[in-house]
């Protein structure tokens, strides 16, 4: 099993960036697709980005498009989302995640979740 750390939220101002990361223990996390969901105060949960297990292979949300890079380190355990040009309605807790894909959709693979990391954009 695979067991979550998210770190690196943190307040920031319109157009500025940051960086999250997620450090996964479990000796198969290299085998994993990873993704990174996210959920604003009284929204549902939704995906943002994902990576295919080598890193070759990417998706992103519309909204993530442009603005938002997901990368992995395999050797370390740990998948980042990089996120630039960052606006008020991307405040919300990010949380990563092992994905499959289901119908053309992203969705988490895994029960468990990690504690997430809140991002907060001032407008």
């Amino acid at each position: 099993q695979v067991q979550l750390v998210e770190s690196g939220g943190g307040l920031v101002q319109t157009g500025g960036s940051l960086r999250v990361s997620c450090a996964a223990s479990g000796r198969t996390f290299s085998t994993y697709a990873m993704g990174w969901f996210r959920q604003a105060p009284g929204k549902e949960r939704e995906s943002v980005a994902a990576i295919s297990w080598t890193g070759i292979s990417t998706y992103y949300a519309d909204f993530a498009k442009g603005r938002f890079t997901i990368s992995r380190d395999n050797a370390k355990n740990t998948v980042y989302l990089q996120m630039n040009s960052l606006k008020p309605e991307d405040t919300a807790v990010y949380y990563c995640n092992a994905v499959k894909v289901v119908a053309g959709t992203v969705e988490p693979a895994l029960d468990a979740w990690g504690q997430g990391t809140l991002v907060t954009v001032s407008s």
